[in-house]
């Protein structure tokens, strides 16, 4: 039988957090090519788990000098190890960083980390919480894999231990405090006037261009906010292009990204973690898969019409995102139905629920 876990939507969820929890040990990197995302939604975890009084430790390989910064002033003790991500030495360093912190779980995020570091893990008496998104590994070891996405289901996990639990969907999506303090309340104009950019902390192959040159060129009258994150190396050019038009603004690795989103009457995104954050907000997204493990992200997305798809990021031009965002400006309807559904799919709760769980398997 599946050992699936389910959770009701109750406000009683939160009565589950134990007053005073162990240490949790976060195991994630951040980098230019694999981006932000990995360390910012173990940082969602984390804030939860130290709202119950418990203390975070963030065990790194790589990073980026502005995230670390953000993890720091968050409270978090960030530790640098030296070693190859996703190798034996990194499972021995980061073994030691937990038995020293006398951490009982370890939250494990990033697809360097294949079945046999964890096993290394969970040899060392560490009970382990690994995060993914696809189902690529041959076998999943952990205690608890935790897949928030949309496409997640038991079938991709099953060859696991019999003794893996399994926390699957839009229930667990793990959302960082200051999207929780936005009001979903918002405005839908007939017709929507401001569109927001945003392919993540770094956007490697520059997807972010592509977007940008279809809003310049568009004929709708459109204020644009381009964001990009501390990772990007293509923010000179970026910014040469927003400067075409005065509406048009490059916002450079904002420390809150939620007031950014909640001004979009439409998104253009990828489709990893922002498409959450997007759906709680109630804003209608267009989606691309900025790496291979979103592509069914954005097809099950389009498939609940939360979002538009349009697919993997290299078979795509700049004329293609312009026809979408046009599919959505003067749609009203649309827009609403597509607001509505996202934040029915996601109430905020996930990383209470996920906290709860943890803390309950002591």
């Amino acid at each position: 039988m599946d050992r699936v876990v389910t959770f009701s939507r109750s406000r009683n969820d939160s009565d589950r957090l134990a007053v005073q929890p162990p240490l949790l040990l976060i195991r994630a990197d951040a980098s230019p090519e694999i981006g932000a995302g990995h360390v910012m939604r173990c940082l969602a975890l984390a804030k939860v788990w130290q709202n119950t009084g418990g203390n975070i430790v963030c065990v790194m390989a790589e990073s980026i000098l502005a995230l670390e910064d953000r993890l720091v002033h968050e409270g978090v003790h960030v530790k640098k190890i030296s070693a190859a991500p996703g190798s034996q030495a990194d499972a021995e360093q980061a073994i030691a960083e937990a038995l020293r912190a006398r951490a009982r779980w370890i939250v494990v995020d990033g697809y360097r980390f294949a079945p046999a570091y964890v096993r290394s893990l969970k040899a060392a008496g560490l009970r382990t919480l690994f995060l993914d998104d696809d189902g690529r590994f041959d076998f999943y070891p952990a205690d608890v894999v935790l897949n928030q996405n949309i496409s997640a289901n038991s079938l991709m996990y099953h060859q696991r231990e019999a003794s893996t639990r399994l926390l699957l969907g839009s229930d667990y999506v793990l959302l960082r405090p200051e999207f929780l303090a936005e009001t979903q309340a918002r405005e839908r104009p007939a017709t929507a006037r401001r569109v927001l950019i945003t392919m993540g902390g770094s956007d490697p192959d520059n997807v972010t261009r592509k977007a940008l040159l279809a809003l310049l060129q568009t004929k709708a009258k459109l204020e644009a906010r381009i964001i990009v994150g501390a990772g990007n190396s293509w923010q000179d050019e970026l910014q040469v292009l927003a400067d075409q038009r005065r509406e048009f603004e490059l916002v450079k690795n904002p420390s809150n990204m939620a007031p950014l989103l909640r001004w979009a009457d439409i998104a253009i995104s990828g489709a990893g973690g922002t498409a959450w954050e997007l759906a709680f907000l109630g804003v209608p997204a267009v989606v691309v898969a900025l790496s291979q493990d979103q592509r069914e992200i954005a097809e099950g997305l389009a498939r609940n019409d939360v979002a538009v798809s349009l697919g993997w990021h290299a078979n795509l031009s700049p004329e293609q995102i312009g026809d979408a965002l046009h599919g959505l400006i003067d749609n009203q309807e649309r827009r609403l139905a597509m607001s509505e559904r996202g934040q029915k799919l996601v109430d905020g709760r996930g990383a209470e629920r996920v906290v709860a769980f943890l803390q309950n398997s002591l």
